[in-house]
Order: structure tokens, then sequence, then C-alpha cells
């Protein structure tokens, strides 16, 4: 059993470290969307990076709470992604990108879907997501929402029941990554709130402590859930997971510590046969060495998933 030691050391040591070194990416082009958001009479700009390719394959890579699609995980995923010879969109959820435009939370797959409509990326008959951490949640939530051309999804180190995995990142012992979390999340919101009306004041969120409150002041009203407890039960992918139906991959480190094993594993054990299960002995949050996955990457495995899904696909189609 790996220790919890191992665990943080696996979260904040490649995190460090690909920070200074950046890993490559391949070459891409910056893209943007507007979204109309009739619900605020907003629109909303998100953005992203895109590389085409000679494939009717796109991977959409979706970042983690606090991060952005420049995160090194997200790095790492396109680069893999342009090895297989598909197509990759790393998107930025709403305001992540630092220009102020709304802000995010664990359900908003619509974003998603408006992204692979555009006519840039209309014209790929398959689309994979991959997701990390509330990255992957989204992943998951969009795959129940029954996306025509959505093919498959994996969720690294996906939090699935969100008042549990509030409540652990909250815990006195998470403080380093709370903290890590809050402060990028705080980022946004004053960019936010310098250009568009906000229902509390900056004062007010920079006083916050807990994701719990988080949610509670800054997610609750934007986006119309009655409160805290409200949103994590409509919104928490972990009720639906019986549901799915499309390959999913949900991929975990069991000394993760900020999504621990035992957040997760109730709502692992409800799912449908669609899910794949994989825990890797070795990793920390996001951050794993290079043969964590049964002798390969993370990415690696979730690219074959990908693959074998395709196949699946294509051969069902052709019966």
């Amino acid at each position: 059993m790996p220790s919890r030691l191992h665990g943080h050391l696996w979260t904040i040591a490649p995190d460090l470290w690909s920070r200074m070194r950046p890993p490559p990416v391949p070459a891409e082009r910056s893209w943007t969307l507007v979204v109309d958001d009739a619900a605020r009479n907003w629109n909303v700009r998100i953005g992203g990076r895109v590389r085409h390719a000679e494939s009717d394959t796109l991977v959409v890579v979706v970042h983690g709470l606090g991060g952005s699609s420049d995160s090194p995980y997200v790095r790492r995923a396109v680069a893999a992604v342009a090895a297989a010879g598909w197509a990759s969109l790393r998107i930025d959820l709403r305001g992540a990108d630092g220009l102020g435009e709304d802000l995010y939370h664990a359900a908003l797959y619509e974003d998603l879907a408006a992204a692979i409509a555009e006519p840039a990326l209309a014209g790929y008959r398959n689309v994979l997501a991959l997701g990390y951490s509330l990255g992957g949640h989204l992943a998951l939530r969009w795959a129940l929402a029954g996306e025509p051309r959505l093919r498959a999804v994996a969720a690294v180190c996906a939090p699935l029941d969100l008042a549990r995995s509030s409540a652990a990142i909250d815990s006195r012992g998470s403080w380093l990554y709370r903290e890590h979390v809050l402060r990028g999340l705080k980022r946004m919101y004053r960019t936010v709130a310098a250009r568009r009306p906000l229902s509390r004041s900056v004062a007010d969120v920079q006083a916050v402590r807990t994701i719990r409150d988080w949610d509670q002041l800054v997610v609750v009203p934007r986006h119309g859930f009655a409160d805290v407890d409200d949103y994590y039960a409509r919104a928490s992918v972990a009720p639906q997971l019986g549901a799915m139906r499309i390959p999913a991959l949900w991929i975990g480190a069991r000394a993760d510590p900020m999504v621990p094993a035992g957040v997760v594993t109730p709502a692992l054990a409800s799912a449908s046969a669609a899910v794949r299960v994989t825990w890797c002995e070795r990793g920390g949050h996001v951050g794993f060495p290079a043969d964590a996955a049964s002798g390969v990457t993370v990415e690696t495995a979730a690219l074959a998933f990908f693959s074998d899904a395709l196949r699946a696909a294509a051969s069902g189609s052709a019966a």
C-alpha cells in the first residue's frame, strides 16, 4: 500500500518540475468561441489551443479546478494525442484563461458541446474527452448528456461525489492543496469582477478559506443553485454513473491526497459496466511515474482505451 508521503511527493514534485520546465507541445493555433449564456444575457468567450490533424478524431483535454489549458498535465496530454495522430483541443473553462469572462462549475459541460459544434471542429466525426481532476468530472457529466459524436471519455483523478470531495480537500491535512486551488480561483474571480457584475464583493471572496465556502458564495449564485448542497446533489456525477452507456475510463492513485480513494470508491462501485476503473499503486493527484498505469503513462493508457473504444464503435457500425 503506498504511503501518504508517496502521494504527496507525486502530487507536488512533478508539478513544480513541470512549471520550471514546461512539457513541450506540438504546433497549435489559438482558438476562441463566444457562447451565448441566455440565463445571464452574457456573451461569454472561451478559448484554448487547437491542433488539427489529418484524422477524423478530436480529443478535447479539460483541466482541473484552479488550472488552465496551460497546466503541465494538459500539455503532456496534447503531446501524447499528437503522437497518436489525432487532433486536439485543450480548452480553458470559463474564466480560467485570466481574461475575466465568467466562472465555471463542475457540471458545465454545455461549453464543451458548444466547442465541438463550432465550424472549425464540427467536421471531426469522432470526439473523445480526456479530463483531469474536476475536468474529468466534467467529461463524465458530458458523457451522460447524450452527445452524439462523443465516443469515449477518460477521467484522471476525478472527484465523483462533490460533497465528499469538497469535505476531503477542506480537511486540515489538505490545507496546502486547498490554499493552492483557492489562490487560483480567487485570482479568476478578481478578473471577472473587474468587468462583469457579480453577487459578492471581491473582499468577501478573498476571505474564503474552504472549497465549500467558494461553492456557496460564488458558484451557487452565479449558476442558479438553491444552495451548496443543491449544487453538489445536482452537479455530482456519482449518482448517475450507473446510467453510463458510452465507454468511460477512470484512472486514480491509491495515495492521491486530494481525491482520496475512500471518497470515490462508493461511486465507482455503483458504476455501470461501461466504466472501467484503473488504480495506480504509485502516484499522487494528476502526478504519476512514467510506468504507473501497468507499465505505461496514464496518458498512454487513456489513449489505448480510446483506440479500443473507436474500434468497437466501428465494428458495431459495420455490423
